[in-house]
């Protein structure tokens, strides 16, 4: 099966659609989100995304000799990835918040699990197994992230500042996906496939929990519209 990679997307289907229709993530789609949540949803993907790169390194420096194309693979993402969470922390700073007291605090308990996990699959068990998180975080992104932004920054009268990476990965992650797809493509090894279908499972619940733990709070403009 050369197509791994829409076997993958129809294997995590049922998966998919239930962090889609998490109610956070429906209210920020259609832009009804307040500040007050926007800004919830900002720091807690800063405690994710900081460890979007020590994660990449993690797994290319496991990845076996075979498997070199892989660890090439991990460089490029490295490479595109680097400094993303100081993004996050630019349009905290542009909606008001404060970047430092993000930083420096802890994460949702949600976020610290899900980040647990995949150390533990990178590091425990199968390295291969991160291709999974990179599906559920680009894919989710390219479903929502463009969107939510246009959205949002309509209702709330956000400047453009204040929405650098949802609308950047919103962009950046459909060239990620055409890459991502040819990757997954060249796994040859039916075990490793199985795998990516069980992390990718798992990290769209544990991201979704993420999503599930955030405050919902709606936006006055976005009623009256």
């Amino acid at each position: 099966m050369s197509d791994f990679f829409t076997c993958l997307n129809q294997e995590t289907e049922t998966e998919r659609e239930a962090l889609l229709a998490i109610p956070f993530v429906q209210h920020g789609v259609r832009g009804e989100l307040s500040l007050e949540s926007y800004v919830a949803f900002l720091n807690q993907a800063y405690h994710h995304v900081k460890h979007t790169t020590p994660l990449l390194m993690a797994c290319g420096s496991r990845v076996p000799q075979q498997m070199e194309w892989l660890r090439d693979a991990m460089a490029h993402y490295i490479e595109e990835e680097l400094g993303h969470q100081e993004w996050i922390l630019n349009d905290i700073k542009a909606c008001g918040g404060n970047p430092d007291a993000v930083r420096n605090a802890a994460p949702d308990m949600s976020t610290e699990l899900m980040c647990a996990y995949a150390y533990d699959v990178v590091q425990r068990r199968n390295p291969v197994g991160l291709l999974g998180m990179v599906l559920v975080l680009e894919g989710t992104s390219i479903k929502l992230a463009t969107e939510a932004a246009r959205n949002t920054k309509t209702h709330l009268g956000l400047p453009d500042q204040a929405f650098t990476y949802l609308t950047s990965h919103g962009a950046l992650d459909i060239s990620h996906m055409a890459f991502y797809t040819g990757l997954v493509n060249r796994l040859s090894d039916e075990a490793d496939r199985r795998f990516v279908i069980h992390t990718a499972k798992r990290f769209y619940k544990l991201y979704g929990d993420i999503f599930r733990a955030l405050p919902i709070s709606l936006n006055p403009a976005s009623q009256a519209a």
